[in-house]
């Protein structure tokens, strides 16, 4: 990581809250709770640990109550809901590679999680709920750069890649209507691909760094041919974990009932650009093999991040430094690779 990030404190906060972080030992969910504590709350979080990892959070375990359970089970969340102020949910199934080979899963944990966080903060009297969504909500957004107006849409039912925009729709539908009658707050945030160290192997960037690993061992010397899926002119907006997790802390300080903030970069980049960025970091030469896109990606995908920038928001790594970050810590770490992953 980067070092302190700027504190959210005094004018912008007006007391220190006790908060729930569900899927907090996630990658963001991990980050999020370290700027927290930081930041001076007292943080309990909730996680079963199926996809997060206690590791991540090695240096805070004698600052923050760990509460191992499943998101769907209604008593256990209503537990964890004790004496709580604020909610942060971020229990979900991320990764693409899951929205195809596991969708039932993603849109039991969405709508259970979602329904029991809900029914439990009511019971507890939570004030406030913090409910992170997706741009997977757009699917093929009809505005680049795409603002918090654009339809959410989930363009076909029959293809198991949507269980996981679908589930969030369904998140921000409860959200937004269990907040008009029963919460003080609830705010919503939508992340734009945000990546760094240690986020899991299901994403892009790792995956990109294990396969110019393997080919690297097995053809020391040359260009390497890197296959991708599409032509490589698809693009994203990558946004590091450290701005990111300023954007949230942003939104607790600021963020108004019942809106909805896009958190990322306008840093759009083609995938081709971010295999060459990803090769080198291992000092490598790729040549781009174009091949077949999953049936629903999405040829471009870009936020307008103008609401928050409003509210102080201010983006600092650029891709390339973030990458090399991310990247670096992937290649020293290449024996933590899941066997069953590619």
């Amino acid at each position: 990581m980067l070092g302190k990030r700027p504190i959210y404190r005094q004018g912008d906060i007006k007391s220190m809250k006790k908060i729930l972080v569900t899927g907090g030992t996630g990658f963001i969910g991990s980050a999020l709770v370290k700027r927290l504590l930081r930041d001076g709350h007292k943080v309990r979080v909730l996680d079963d640990n199926s996809r997060g990892a206690t590791r991540r959070l090695l240096a805070e375990m004698q600052d923050f109550e760990l509460v191992l359970g499943d998101i769907r089970d209604p008593e256990v969340v209503n537990s964890a809901l004790r004496g709580v102020d604020v909610l942060h949910h971020l229990a979900y199934v991320n990764g693409t590679e899951n929205f195809y080979k596991v969708p039932e899963r993603v849109l039991e944990i969405a709508v259970k999680g979602m329904i029991n966080v809900l029914d439990g903060a009511i019971k507890n009297e939570v004030g406030e709920i913090f409910l992170a969504s997706s741009s997977e909500v757009y699917q093929r957004p009809m505005r680049i750069p795409t603002d918090e107006a654009v339809q959410l849409v989930v363009p076909d039912v029959m293809n198991p890649r949507f269980s996981y925009g679908g589930g969030k729709i369904i998140c921000e539908l409860l959200a937004v209507n269990y907040g008009r009658k029963f919460f003080d707050r609830i705010c919503i945030y939508r992340p734009h691909n945000v990546y760094g160290p240690d986020m899991g192997w299901e994403h892009v960037i790792p995956q990109f760094v294990k396969r110019l690993h393997d080919l690297s061992n097995s053809q020391p010397n040359g260009l390497l041919q890197f296959s991708i899926q599409g032509d490589g002119g698809e693009t994203r907006s990558f946004c590091f974990i450290d701005d990111f997790i300023d954007g949230v802390a942003l939104l607790q300080a600021k963020g108004e009932h019942l809106n909805v903030y896009h958190i990322g970069t306008l840093e759009e980049v083609p995938m081709k650009i971010l295999a060459h960025l990803v090769a080198e970091t291992i000092e490598r030469k790729i040549n781009i093999v174009p091949g077949k896109l999953l049936q629903g990606s999405v040829a471009r995908r870009c936020p307008d991040i103008g609401k928050i920038e409003a509210l102080g928001y201010n983006p600092k790594i650029i891709l390339r430094e973030g990458v090399a970050i991310t990247a670096g810590w992937y290649m020293k770490n290449i024996s933590m690779m899941p066997a069953q992953s590619n």
